[in-house]
């Protein structure tokens, strides 16, 4: 029998095991330790508390699981810590976890946008430059119209990229420590 616990991270709620919490806990603790961005540190604590609440989500199967060690050790060993280190320093093994390539999503890029972010969030999906896409649409535009109903199309389907594991995930990048910390600095 193993004690369990109930935790609110990235605004959700999670039951996980007495093991993954204290792990989880430390983890954070050193997370923070080591960011060194002065009054921006909240900011990068909540995106990745954010993050970690997508995973968790992910991983579980119903929303009755418990969050266990392992489940723990595979997103700590994922989202590594700010400066590059490891944790090999925690008291558990580490378990080795399968290499999964970031899947790249639509967003509208909140960074580089003009109207709405739709020519730029289309751009980084589908790798090409900016200017293509805006020409595209313009031409389409005076062309039928239709770049007008492809446009607004596009702003209604697409959700802007607010966070930064948001804008990792646009520009099909893994949500590391490190990458989070480019994109939080955008806020």
């Amino acid at each position: 029998m193993k004690k369990v616990v109930t935790v609110g991270i990235g605004r959700k709620s999670f039951v996980i095991d007495d093991d993954a919490y204290q792990r989880l806990s430390i983890y954070l603790a050193r997370f923070k330790e080591q960011t060194g961005m002065g009054k921006e540190t909240a900011d990068v604590m909540e995106d990745l508390e954010e993050r970690i609440a997508e995973l968790f989500t992910e991983a579980l199967g119903s929303k009755y699981q418990v969050v266990n060690i392992s489940m723990v050790n595979t997103i700590v060993s994922q989202l590594g810590m700010p400066d590059g280190s490891s944790m090999e320093d925690f008291s558990t093994p580490r378990e080795e976890t399968p290499y999964r390539p970031p899947v790249k999503k639509l967003y509208r890029d909140s960074d580089d946008k003009v109207i709405g972010g739709v020519c730029s969030g289309l751009a980084l999906y589908l790798n090409v430059d900016v200017v293509i896409i805006r020409i595209l649409f313009v031409v389409a535009l005076v062309v039928g119209g239709t770049g007008f109903w492809a446009y607004v199309v596009f702003w209604i389907v697409a959700p802007l990229a607010y966070t930064a594991a948001q804008k990792c995930e646009m520009r099909g990048i893994p949500a590391t420590a490190e990458n989070l910390r480019k994109f939080s600095s955008y806020r």
